[in-house]
């Protein structure tokens, strides 16, 4: 017999499935409740969860990227973990190259503080306003030997450094160890001293290596002795800015120790505030020999 609209059977009939209107279904997602059918429905650990929710949380409640594996201090792990040491490597061969045929482009690009001296005028450099130079310094290089032993450095200690940090956490070290450099070279080294390398970045890294070898309980040795070698070559050879080895490698160790010992919780907060506190220290160093300059 056929009930009248309205009736009670239609009140108490099954609602359908959110994504097949055709099908009526008893399941709710555990997470947003909506009614889904058994071809819908994904277990989860409690009850069952529509495609949706699974898609948008991966089934679990977290924020999508939460399960994503990471590194050890906390990056994202990628395909290609060596791709930003290409680029510098490939940006620093850019930079070479253009600075073999053209001189007065590598004179616009090397770290000086004020040149010519005092009292010709006009003068240039870092001590004028061209704080650009403490970055542009850092990707150029004149002599073929400086630019591959740099180069090769870069390969060994930045390909391993950027699969343990992440790209993030890595590009920040590189930079930062850099401008370190560049500023104890401008506050120390001689107002008219030029220049250039990307020597303070690479020890950056040395710093953060050696950092990161401690926390993983690895043979410590092989990265002493290499560090050791480069020190004294640092202070045994003449023309070489060991200002700018000494600033890297003091802000790769603060920084790799950030990195790697960072609590979980304030992870972010402690890496990328130490950054920051870091570049302050450059900031203040430029200011304060600017200032003694001019």
């Amino acid at each position: 017999m056929d009930q009248p609209a309205g009736s009670p059977q239609d009140a108490q009939s099954l609602p359908v499935c959110y994504r097949h209107p055709d099908r009526e279904t008893g399941i709710r997602c555990t997470r947003c409740e909506r009614p889904i059918c058994p071809e819908c429905m994904v277990s989860a650990s409690v009850g069952f969860q529509c495609p949706d929710c699974v898609r948008g949380g991966s089934g679990t409640g977290h924020a999508p990227d939460a399960a994503r594996p990471r590194t050890i201090a906390g990056g994202t792990i990628v395909a290609d973990p060596r791709l930003l040491t290409k680029i510098l490597i490939g940006i620093n061969l850019a930079v070479f190259i253009a600075v073999q045929t053209s001189t007065a482009l590598l004179n616009d690009l090397v770290l000086i503080g004020a040149w010519p001296p005092a009292p010709f005028h006009p003068t240039e450099g870092v001590a004028e306003g061209q704080w650009y130079r403490l970055v542009t310094s850092m990707f150029a290089h004149e002599a073929i030997w400086h630019f591959a032993f740099n180069m090769l450095s870069l390969w060994w200690l930045g390909g391993p450094l950027e699969a343990a940090l992440g790209r993030a956490r890595y590009i920040a070290l590189y930079f930062c160890s850099g401008l370190a450099g560049s500023a104890l070279t401008y506050l120390l080294a001689g107002p008219t001293t030029a220049s250039l390398g990307a020597s303070g970045a690479i020890f950056g890294l040395f710093g953060a290596t050696a950092i990161l070898m401690r926390r993983l309980q690895y043979d410590m040795r092989p990265i002493i002795a290499l560090l050791v070698i480069n020190l004294i070559f640092t202070f045994g050879w003449s023309n070489i800015a060991w200002q700018a080895h000494i600033g890297g490698l003091v802000a790769g160790v603060v920084i790799g120790y950030a990195m790697v010992h960072a609590p979980r919780e304030r992870r972010a907060l402690v890496q990328y505030g130490t950054c920051a506190l870091v570049l302050a220290a450059v900031v203040l160093m430029t200011v304060l020999r600017t200032l003694q300059l001019t």
